[in-house]
């Protein structure tokens, strides 16, 4: 891939490259092929979630990636991995996410936001508690190899 090269690459390939099956329906309204790329990074997250996988969730931030989760401000990618082991561990073992793409803009070459709404399924649970429900901004970055990666994730309550 070249400096000028703007295209993002096919979503089913990013995915493919890294095990994770692609859930063709969860693009919705969004069908470009750049906005597909970009949401392969919460199909990613969701993954991680389904199989309670903390490498595979710190694995698609980048190095210095940032995340904030309820009142928890992790900043790099091996805070991520230890939080999730133990939340995997503990008391969101078997949980779930799951989410709808509510919009995707690319801001600058390389970088792109995604707004989803979703939340955390419980073990034992078919849906979202009211309570679990969340907004959430997803800051993709695309490197130089093509490779994205989820710089900034912060996700916010909804009000019931």
């Amino acid at each position: 891939m070249s400096a000028t090269d703007t295209s993002w690459g096919a979503a089913s390939a990013h995915l493919a490259a890294l095990g994770v099956p692609e859930d063709t329906g969860f693009y919705g309204e969004f069908t470009g092929e750049d906005e597909k790329a970009v949401l392969t990074i919460p199909q990613r997250i969701t993954h991680a979630w389904a199989t309670n996988d903390p490498d595979a969730f710190a694995d698609t931030f980048t190095e210095n990636g940032s995340v904030l989760l309820q009142d928890n401000q992790l900043t790099s990618r091996e805070e991520i991995r230890e939080y999730l082991r133990r939340a995997f561990e503990g008391g969101l073992a078997g949980a779930r996410v799951t989410g709808v793409p509510l919009d995707v803009k690319f801001l600058a070459p390389g970088v792109a936001i995604a707004i989803t709404e979703g939340g955390i399924v419980l073990p034992g649970e078919t849906e979202i508690a009211p309570e679990r429900r969340i907004r959430a901004v997803w800051v993709v970055v695309r490197g130089t190899d093509g490779t994205l990666s989820l710089i900034s994730h912060q996700s916010s309550p909804i009000a019931s």
